[in-house]
């Protein structure tokens, strides 16, 4: 009995030294993991925080938090608004397994439950716990589980998700510690990401405010000017299409406009927006028109049939000008996408309105040049009439007088032909007295088409070509002035054709009606005789609502042809 005490108690300071060494290298190697995961750690940071892009600084934060922990899974839910995640981006699954697996997560289950309450949860089996909603299909098994919050300034950004310890272990104190500790550095590499980013972006839309401004002051076209818009909008919003629409009449008092139109598109569907019609009632455009305040809508109340159902999150911004709105900037991303948020409303409402504002100056600038170019044609026009036309009718009058001296028939010939040329030059003055004091480009240019048309048919050809304009040639619109261009040429080329004379008049005049008098000096045209080319152009003024006649000249030789028609 004795030696059986004796061995007993020389065993038990055996058996403590063995539990106290065994429970030193415990210790030990908690401190070794300790300091590795430190050291970890540490690596993790500066890798978070070198860059200044958003997007990379996500994954690299994703990316580093499962190597801390040495999880298989990771993710990174990005919190959107209310309740639900606007991104989510994973670590540890082939590209095969997330296509497999379908959409994202939205916010469901324990993830929304992290998202409502922005707090550590650390599970040994996920499965168990009662927001567990359970897994889609082809989604790898999980078990354990470490869900840490992002904060940024104070606000929830985002959670850390991480799963599946390695090894089939499960989430230690000291694997939240470090998470947590990587997620307040997290935040700060995101602070500083966003940050950037929105200098960048900022600077990108001040870039394009700048373009569109020298476009307008440097003459461009309006309508370049709204695609030049259009397009930058497109691109500085990450949108799919981008749509403009105007008031039909520029010139409607802001109140009485009912209804925008599409005038300048780009992207998904541009072509089959152009024209459509966007009523003022019921369409999220017209509210923001009519409230003169940019809008953010999940889905656009279109108001547009063209625009079908391919679109979902949409920004429509007004052109706010001093007396009203003059049209609506609208930019969309296709159904299915994410929304926009507050700060990109703020960017497109702030470009939309200095685009409005540069559109307006280079208006008015455009209208005091077209104020120095009347004046300068006022100006011109007074000379003309004061001076120019003075002196050749003195001419006139002196060749008169000499005609009346004169006995040689040949002299009196050339002196009575030159005294018609000055009273058709004088005409000529007069017509362009009457351009000149027109604002419309309609006039010139319908008298410059009268001209090369006329001048066209007959430089090659031994006829003396006489063109006569009277009366304010700025009222004939676009369709009659193209009747009025046929009609000459054609009555023109008969004259070259058939009528075998040396002389050509024509004479054009606007009053109550527009009329064309085609006269020649040739054999005239005989009875009942009738060209193709006359019949159309008695249907264009039947068309119109007037008429024409051809007639033997007034001088006993030759054709006078008249076309008529009211004036629109």
């Amino acid at each position: 009995m004795d030696d059986q005490h004796g061995e007993t108690r020389s065993s038990l300071p055996q058996l403590r030294l063995g539990e106290l060494l065994a429970e030193v290298q415990d210790r030990i190697g908690r401190i070794a993991d300790a300091r590795i995961q430190a050291d970890g750690l540490l690596d993790a940071m500066l890798v978070i925080t070198s860059g200044l892009d958003l997007e990379v600084t996500l994954r690299s934060i994703v990316e580093s938090a499962v190597k801390l922990v040495d999880a298989q899974y990771g993710a990174l839910g990005v919190r959107g608004e209310g309740h639900g995640l606007s991104a989510f981006i994973n670590y540890g699954m082939d590209e095969d397994t997330r296509v497999a697996i379908g959409p994202l997560p939205t916010g469901r289950g324990v993830l929304g439950l992290l998202i409502d309450q922005p707090k550590v949860l650390r599970l040994d089996d996920l499965t168990s716990h009662p927001e567990s909603v359970g897994f889609p299909p082809n989604h790898p098994p999980m078990k354990t589980f470490l869900g840490v919050p992002i904060r940024v300034r104070d606000e929830i950004f985002g959670n850390l998700y991480l799963t599946e310890k390695k090894g089939g272990k499960q989430f230690t104190e000291d694997d939240e510690v470090v998470t947590k500790a990587l997620a307040s550095a997290a935040g700060i590499a995101i602070d500083n990401s966003r940050l950037y980013e929105d200098s960048r972006v900022r600077q990108a839309w001040m870039e394009a405010t700048r373009d569109i401004g020298t476009e307008l002051l440097s003459g461009t076209d309006i309508d370049e000017v709204l695609q030049m818009v259009a397009r930058k909008s497109l691109h500085l919003t990450g949108s799919d299409a981008a749509f403009i629409a105007v008031p039909e009449d520029a010139d409607q008092a802001f109140g009485d406009v009912t209804q925008l139109v599409v005038t300048v598109s780009e992207g998904l569907g541009a072509d089959r927006m152009i024209g459509a019609v966007v009523p003022i009632e019921g369409s999220s455009s017209g509210v923001a028109f009519r409230r003169r305040t940019a809008l953010r809508k999940e889905r656009l109340d279109y108001g547009v049939k063209e625009l079908g159902s391919a679109f979902g999150p949409a920004m429509i911004s007004p052109f706010r000008v001093a007396e009203g709105v003059s049209g609506v900037l609208v930019v969309l991303r296709a159904a299915g996408r994410g929304p926009f948020d507050e700060t990109q409303l703020e960017l497109v409402s702030n470009f939309a309105n200095q685009a409005a504002l540069v559109m307006q100056i280079a208006d008015a600038s455009r209208r005091m040049h077209q104020l120095d170019v009347l004046s300068d044609r006022d100006r011109i026009a007074r000379d003309l009439h004061d001076h120019v036309i003075q002196r050749i009718f003195a001419a006139g009058l002196a060749l008169q007088s000499t005609l009346q001296r004169t006995e040689s028939p040949d002299l009196r010939q050339r002196l009575s032909r030159t005294i018609d040329d000055l009273q058709d030059t004088v005409q000529d003055i007069r017509t362009t007295i009457f351009d000149l004091q027109s604002t419309s480009h309609s006039a010139t240019r319908l008298r410059q088409r009268i001209n090369s048309a006329v001048l066209e048919l007959t430089e090659n050809v031994d006829i003396r070509a006489v063109v006569r304009m009277f009366g304010p040639l700025s009222v004939v619109d676009t369709k009659l002035a193209d009747h009025a261009v046929a009609v000459v040429r054609e009555t023109v080329s008969n004259v070259v054709h058939h009528a075998q004379g040396d002389t050509v008049t024509v004479t054009l005049s606007v009053g109550n009606e527009l009329e064309i008098v085609v006269s020649d000096n040739g054999i005239g045209m005989p009875d009942n005789t009738t060209t193709s080319g006359l019949s159309n152009l008695g249907t264009r003024a039947a068309e119109c609502g007037g008429t024409m006649t051809v007639c033997p000249g007034a001088s006993g030789s030759g054709t006078d042809v008249t076309w008529a028609v009211p004036l629109p």
